[in-house]
Protein backbone atom coordinates (compact mmCIF):
# COMPACT_ATOMS: atom_id res chain seq x y z
CA UNK A 1 0.00 0.00 0.00
CA UNK A 2 1.05 3.60 -0.52
CA UNK A 3 0.95 6.68 1.60
CA UNK A 4 -2.32 7.59 -0.16
CA UNK A 5 -4.08 4.28 0.29
CA UNK A 6 -4.49 4.36 4.10
CA UNK A 7 -6.20 7.77 3.98
CA UNK A 8 -8.53 6.63 1.22
CA UNK A 9 -9.17 3.32 2.97
CA UNK A 10 -10.17 5.19 6.13
CA UNK A 11 -12.88 6.96 4.10
CA UNK A 12 -14.08 3.69 2.52
CA UNK A 13 -13.39 0.93 5.06
CA UNK A 14 -15.83 -1.49 3.44
CA UNK A 15 -14.47 -1.15 -0.10
CA UNK A 16 -11.11 -2.78 -0.82
CA UNK A 17 -8.63 -0.75 -2.86
CA UNK A 18 -7.73 -1.54 -6.46
CA UNK A 19 -4.39 -1.12 -8.14
CA UNK A 20 -4.01 1.30 -11.02
CA UNK A 21 -2.91 -1.58 -13.24
CA UNK A 22 -6.21 -3.41 -12.64
CA UNK A 23 -8.18 -0.94 -14.77
CA UNK A 24 -5.52 0.50 -17.11
CA UNK A 25 -6.80 0.38 -20.70
CA UNK A 26 -5.63 1.07 -24.26
CA UNK A 27 -8.05 1.64 -27.13
CA UNK A 28 -6.74 1.79 -30.70
CA UNK A 29 -8.43 3.17 -33.81
CA UNK A 30 -7.27 3.81 -37.37
CA UNK A 31 -8.17 7.27 -38.64
CA UNK A 32 -10.08 7.52 -41.94
CA UNK A 33 -11.31 10.32 -44.21
CA UNK A 34 -14.60 10.48 -42.27
CA UNK A 35 -12.59 11.64 -39.21
CA UNK A 36 -11.12 14.74 -40.86
CA UNK A 37 -11.74 18.45 -40.44
CA UNK A 38 -11.62 21.17 -43.12
CA UNK A 39 -7.80 21.20 -42.97
CA UNK A 40 -7.57 17.50 -43.82
CA UNK A 41 -6.29 16.41 -40.42
CA UNK A 42 -8.29 14.47 -37.85
CA UNK A 43 -10.92 16.59 -36.10
CA UNK A 44 -10.15 17.34 -32.44
CA UNK A 45 -13.66 16.21 -31.50
CA UNK A 46 -12.93 12.73 -32.86
CA UNK A 47 -9.85 12.52 -30.64
CA UNK A 48 -11.84 13.85 -27.67
CA UNK A 49 -14.47 11.13 -28.15
CA UNK A 50 -11.77 8.45 -28.17
CA UNK A 51 -10.31 10.00 -25.01
CA UNK A 52 -13.72 9.97 -23.30
CA UNK A 53 -14.38 6.38 -24.43
CA UNK A 54 -11.06 5.11 -23.04
CA UNK A 55 -11.41 7.09 -19.81
CA UNK A 56 -14.98 5.86 -19.38
CA UNK A 57 -13.87 2.25 -19.76
CA UNK A 58 -11.21 2.77 -17.09
CA UNK A 59 -13.63 4.52 -14.73
CA UNK A 60 -16.21 1.75 -15.13
CA UNK A 61 -13.61 -0.95 -14.58
CA UNK A 62 -12.16 0.72 -11.51
CA UNK A 63 -15.51 1.56 -9.94
CA UNK A 64 -17.08 -1.79 -10.84
CA UNK A 65 -20.08 -0.27 -12.61
CA UNK A 66 -21.40 2.78 -14.42
CA UNK A 67 -19.47 6.05 -14.24
CA UNK A 68 -20.28 9.31 -16.01
CA UNK A 69 -18.00 12.08 -17.25
CA UNK A 70 -18.12 15.02 -14.84
CA UNK A 71 -15.41 17.17 -16.40
CA UNK A 72 -12.48 17.22 -18.79
CA UNK A 73 -9.39 19.21 -17.87
CA UNK A 74 -6.38 20.26 -19.84
CA UNK A 75 -7.10 18.58 -23.17
CA UNK A 76 -3.86 19.25 -25.01
CA UNK A 77 -3.38 18.62 -28.73
CA UNK A 78 0.38 18.34 -29.24
CA UNK A 79 0.63 17.23 -32.88
CA UNK A 80 -1.89 16.84 -35.72
CA UNK A 81 -3.27 13.38 -36.43
CA UNK A 82 -3.59 12.37 -40.08
CA UNK A 83 -5.70 9.98 -42.10
CA UNK A 84 -4.03 6.58 -41.92
CA UNK A 85 -2.66 7.11 -38.43
CA UNK A 86 -3.24 4.33 -35.93
CA UNK A 87 -4.22 6.16 -32.74
CA UNK A 88 -3.68 4.55 -29.33
CA UNK A 89 -5.49 6.05 -26.36
CA UNK A 90 -3.96 4.93 -23.05
CA UNK A 91 -5.91 5.64 -19.87
CA UNK A 92 -5.57 4.95 -16.15
CA UNK A 93 -7.04 6.08 -12.83
CA UNK A 94 -4.76 8.63 -11.18
CA UNK A 95 -6.79 9.49 -8.07
CA UNK A 96 -10.01 8.53 -6.35
CA UNK A 97 -12.25 10.34 -3.91
CA UNK A 98 -15.39 9.08 -2.25
CA UNK A 99 -17.54 8.87 -5.41
CA UNK A 100 -15.32 10.36 -8.10
CA UNK A 101 -12.04 9.58 -9.80
CA UNK A 102 -9.58 11.29 -12.09
CA UNK A 103 -8.49 9.42 -15.20
CA UNK A 104 -5.34 10.46 -17.04
CA UNK A 105 -5.16 9.84 -20.78
CA UNK A 106 -2.27 9.86 -23.27
CA UNK A 107 -2.94 9.83 -27.01
CA UNK A 108 -0.30 8.32 -29.31
CA UNK A 109 -0.28 8.06 -33.10
CA UNK A 110 1.75 6.03 -35.57
CA UNK A 111 1.51 5.49 -39.30
CA UNK A 112 -0.41 2.28 -39.94
CA UNK A 113 2.03 1.07 -42.59
CA UNK A 114 5.36 2.07 -41.04
CA UNK A 115 7.40 0.61 -38.23
CA UNK A 116 8.28 3.95 -36.64
CA UNK A 117 7.62 4.53 -32.97
CA UNK A 118 4.34 6.10 -31.92
CA UNK A 119 4.40 9.83 -31.12
CA UNK A 120 2.44 11.44 -28.32
CA UNK A 121 -0.16 13.68 -29.94
CA UNK A 122 -2.37 14.59 -27.00
CA UNK A 123 -3.24 14.24 -23.34
CA UNK A 124 -6.15 14.97 -21.04
CA UNK A 125 -7.47 14.57 -17.51
CA UNK A 126 -11.10 13.64 -16.94
CA UNK A 127 -13.15 13.37 -13.77
CA UNK A 128 -15.78 10.66 -13.56
CA UNK A 129 -18.51 10.12 -10.99
CA UNK A 130 -19.60 6.57 -10.23
CA UNK A 131 -23.39 6.23 -10.28
CA UNK A 132 -25.90 3.59 -9.26
CA UNK A 133 -28.92 2.37 -11.25
CA UNK A 134 -30.87 5.50 -10.23
CA UNK A 135 -28.08 7.83 -11.34
CA UNK A 136 -27.11 8.66 -7.74
CA UNK A 137 -23.43 8.86 -6.74
CA UNK A 138 -21.95 5.66 -5.35
CA UNK A 139 -18.67 4.99 -3.60
CA UNK A 140 -15.59 3.93 -5.52
CA UNK A 141 -12.70 1.75 -4.38
CA UNK A 142 -9.61 3.66 -3.29
CA UNK A 143 -6.79 3.57 -5.81
CA UNK A 144 -3.56 1.84 -4.83
CA UNK A 145 -0.47 3.47 -6.31
CA UNK A 146 2.29 0.91 -6.76
CA UNK A 147 5.07 2.83 -8.50
CA UNK A 148 6.81 6.14 -8.01
CA UNK A 149 5.20 7.39 -11.22
CA UNK A 150 1.75 6.37 -9.94
CA UNK A 151 2.39 8.23 -6.66
CA UNK A 152 3.47 11.35 -8.58
CA UNK A 153 0.31 11.19 -10.72
CA UNK A 154 -1.82 10.82 -7.59
CA UNK A 155 -0.25 13.92 -6.04
CA UNK A 156 -0.61 15.92 -9.27
CA UNK A 157 -4.28 14.86 -9.46
CA UNK A 158 -4.82 16.21 -5.95
CA UNK A 159 -3.41 19.56 -7.10
CA UNK A 160 -5.75 19.61 -10.12
CA UNK A 161 -8.70 18.77 -7.85
CA UNK A 162 -7.80 21.61 -5.48
CA UNK A 163 -7.65 24.02 -8.44
CA UNK A 164 -10.98 22.78 -9.87
CA UNK A 165 -12.71 23.28 -6.51
CA UNK A 166 -11.12 26.71 -5.96
CA UNK A 167 -12.13 27.83 -9.47
CA UNK A 168 -15.71 26.63 -8.92
CA UNK A 169 -15.88 28.36 -5.53
CA UNK A 170 -14.52 31.66 -6.96
CA UNK A 171 -17.02 31.61 -9.83
CA UNK A 172 -19.95 30.92 -7.49
CA UNK A 173 -18.86 33.74 -5.16
CA UNK A 174 -18.63 36.14 -8.11
CA UNK A 175 -22.09 35.12 -9.35
CA UNK A 176 -23.57 35.61 -5.88
CA UNK A 177 -21.93 39.03 -5.62
CA UNK A 178 -23.17 40.08 -9.07
CA UNK A 179 -26.67 38.84 -8.25
CA UNK A 180 -26.70 40.77 -4.93
CA UNK A 181 -25.67 43.91 -6.87
CA UNK A 182 -28.66 43.46 -9.18
CA UNK A 183 -26.84 42.09 -12.21
CA UNK A 184 -28.33 38.97 -13.75
CA UNK A 185 -26.00 38.45 -16.69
Amino acid sequence: MTDQAPAAAAESPDIPGKSIAASRTTLSHIMTHSDTNLLGTVHGGVIMKLVDDAAGAVAGRHSGGPAVTASMDEMAFLEPVRVGDLVHVKAQVNWTGRTSMEVGVRVLAERWNESTPATQVGSAYLVFAAVDADGKPRRVPPVISETGQDKRRYQEAQIRRTHRLARRRAIMELREKRSAEGFDD
